[in-house]
This record gives structure tokens, C-alpha cells and sequence, in this order.
């Protein structure tokens, strides 16, 4: 399945534009991150890629397809999307949940059959969160909250998935299991598109990359084209440096010493 961003623009209703002219294609089996500053559009972008908000021009291609001819069960068959923050309408179990993943492909009121139930549980088994599956949804914690977020995802069997901002809200060790899992789905074919505040996750990630400026343009490219030092410091307006660590066997974005003078010495 080939999805095509094609030269989307988008403005709220005041008319302040808030991106434009935006271009690129999602492929399977690759990563896109979405970087950039505070209200550059970057969970707006995903919105429009998903339907549910319409760009003032530019479209997105299904397979030669303009979504704004589709229904959005139609879209829903080839993009699934996690917000932030999910609350269920319903007092769900894990698995109740994930099921509603596949209410794309069912009819209007056709209730979930066990060929459903199947496909859930399938997203569960793949995720490892079977532990899970009884539990009500609304007394699991944040990390697992996301990880079941994302099999829902998954049962609505998409060719592209995209998340926004999946660590956030997150300790250190869930923001690296949903990490795991956002490559895992990678190598098993899925396109990702995901937004994040962190560009070290674009290197742990080997991903390609769309930074949103603050005039709301793009630049779309490689972990080489674009996590340069001079970029990303102009990009967020703070000192940064991009490191090659061996120890790590890889390059991390770190801030230098803050300098603030407290709780230790600063000298070199």
C-alpha cells in the first residue's frame, strides 16, 4: 500500500497558518519522526494524515486515492492512530478494548465475533501484554496504558501507524519498552509516523526525519541530513552537541553542563 503526504497546508479558523506546503511518503517499514518546537503543528500534521482534520490544501494519497474522498472507516482500514492521552467512553477490559480496533472493518452495528476477538488477541500476543487482557483498562498504568493504545492500533490492521508523542507522560524504562516496540512493528512491515520532543529518539531510532520550523515549513530527510548540531541548536534555541559514544556503539544528542551552579562545582 503506498500513502502519500502531497504539499498539505494547514490554518485554524482565525486563518493563522500554522504549516504549509508539507510533502513526503510514508513506506513500509520505516520510521518517520516529526520534530520541532512547541506549536509548530506537530500533532496537528498527524490529525490531517489521519482525516479527522481537513488542510486548507494538499492531500493525502491511498494508493492513488485522495482520503477526502474516503470515509474515514475507509482511511481507518490503511492508517490507525494513537493521540497522547486515551480515556474510554466505556469501563473497557484490555481486551474489550483492543477489539474496538476492529470496528473499521465491521458493519455499522455488527457486534465483535470471534474472528475479532481473534485479531485482538493477536495484537495482544504481540505486544506480550497477555497479563493484561482481563484487566480494566482504567486501573493499568501509563506505560501500559500505551502499549495496549498501540495493539489497538495494530487490530485495526493499518499500513501506517502513527503515534503521537508515545513517550510522553512515560517513565525512563516504559519510554524505552515503547520505543522497542514502535522498531519491533517496523521490522514487521508497518509504517510508523510518530512525533517527539526528543531528537535522541531519531538516532536511537535510525529513523527519517520531518522538522516542523517555527515558520511551519518542513524539511524532510535522513539522520544525516538533518541531526546536525548547528540545525538542531537553531531548531530549539539551546546548546546542544550530537556525540558518537563507543561505549554505546552510537551518536546521542546531549545538552552540555547547564552551568547553574548549584550542587557542585562547574570547573573543567
Amino acid at each position: 500500500m503506498k500513502i502519500e503526504v502531497r504539499n498539505l497546508s494547514f490554518a485554524y479558523s482565525n486563518n493563522r497558518m500554522i504549516f504549509t506546503d508539507i510533502s513526503f511518503d510514508i513506506e513500509p517499514g520505516k520510521i518517520i519522526c516529526i520534530l520541532g518546537p512547541n506549536g509548530a503543528g506537530k500533532s496537528t500534521l498527524l490529525n490531517c494524515i489521519a482525516n479527522m482534520l481537513v488542510p486548507v490544501a494538499g492531500e493525502v494519497l491511498i494508493d492513488g486515492v485522495s482520503t477526502r474522498r474516503m470515509q474515514l472507516r475507509e482511511v481507518a482500514r490503511a492508517i490507525s492512530y494513537v493521540p497522547q492521552i486515551v480515556i474510554p467512553a466505556f469501563d473497557f477490559s484490555v481486551l474489550e478494548y483492543v477489539v474496538t480496533g476492529c470496528a473499521p472493518r465491521m458493519g455499522t452495528f455488527e457486534r465483535p465475533k470471534a474472528e475479532h476477538y481473534e485479531i485482538a488477541w493477536q495484537a495482544i500476543r504481540l505486544l506480550r501484554i497477555e497479563h493484561l487482557a482481563e484487566k480494566p483498562y482504567t486501573e493499568i498504568s501509563g506505560g501500559e496504558r500505551q502499549q495496549v493504545c498501540i495493539a489497538r492500533a495494530i487490530a485495526q490492521q493499518p499500513a501506517v501507524i502513527l503515534l503521537d508523542e508515545p513517550t510522553a507522560h512515560l517513565d525512563y524504562g516504559n519510554q524505552i519498552k515503547v520505543l522497542k516496540t514502535i522498531s519491533d512493528l517496523a521490522r514487521r512491515g508497518y509504517g510508523i509516523v510518530m512525533t517527539t520532543h526528543n531528537p535522541d529518539h531519531v538516532l536511537l531510532l535510525n529513523a527519517q526525519i520531518g522538522v516542523i520550523d517555527r515558520q511551519g515549513q518542513m524539511t524532510f530527510g535522513s539522520c544525516a541530513e538533518i541531526m546536525r548540531e548547528d540545525y538542531l541548536q537553531n531548531l530549539y534555541e539551546t546548546n546542544l552537541r550530537i556525540l558518537s559514544i563507543e561505549e554505546l556503539d552510537r551518536t546521542i544528542c546531549a545538552v552540555p553542563n547547564l552551568n547553574l551552579g548549584v550542587g557542585g562545582s562547574n570547573d573543567d
